[in-house]
């Protein structure tokens, strides 16, 4: 299944001078959901660009998240609050599996897990660069995708993340349009497989 593993795969308020984990836990403490338009980059570890791709994100906390892709190809990906679904619409084909722990040390975890989000990682201050505020989150759990995750604010929006895997590929999360709290009808958290296509997992 071709699946960017970044997107677990789609903000925040709090003074300013807050650092960027003050901004998160404010974030997390008052916003339930959020949705935005994102470009996606992934860079291997000489530096070379080796995926590009946009779409549209949204959670609604906790625990429910969709990634829709929509260029260079069409891919989907629910987080419905007990499974996981991956849709790959040019192979038509669906992967499902229990949501549990798949998204503990990933960013579907900072955006919409639950308040307990230093049970899963460490986070720290990674100050001021490119016009944003900073911050760093290490997964505790070792048995995850991502070493590190950081994540940088602009104001009372979360406008960057930076994922580095176990490969050291750098994906690049730029948001836009990030709208803070909207309404969103719970229909948009679930997944119904398209007649026809091939399901893996279930």
């Amino acid at each position: 299944m071709r699946f960017i593993s970044a997107a677990f795969a789609l903000f925040l308020v709090g003074s300013a001078h807050a650092g960027g984990v003050e901004r998160l836990k404010a974030f997390i403490a008052g916003a339930r959901t959020a949705e935005a338009d994102f470009t996606q980059t992934v860079v291997d570890k000489t530096g070379r660009v080796t995926q590009q791709a946009s779409g549209k994100m949204a959670f609604s906390r906790p625990g429910k998240f969709r990634w829709d892709y929509t260029a260079p190809y069409q891919q989907i990906i629910v987080g419905d609050g007990t499974k996981l679904w991956l849709y790959d619409a040019d192979l038509d084909q669906v992967t499902v599996k229990p949501l549990g722990d798949v998204v503990a040390g990933t960013p579907a975890a900072l955006l919409a897990g639950d308040n307990a989000i230093e049970k899963y990682f460490n986070l720290k201050n990674a100050g001021e660069s490119g016009g944003l505020e900073w911050l760093e989150a290490t997964p505790r759990n070792s048995d995850t995708t991502f070493e590190r995750i950081r994540m940088g604010f602009r104001g009372d929006v979360l406008a960057q993340m930076e994922l580095v895997d176990q490969f050291g590929q750098r994906t690049t999360l730029k948001l836009s349009r990030f709208a803070r709290n909207p309404g969103i009808a719970a229909s948009r958290f679930r997944f119904t497989p398209p007649k026809g296509a091939d399901v893996i997992g279930e």
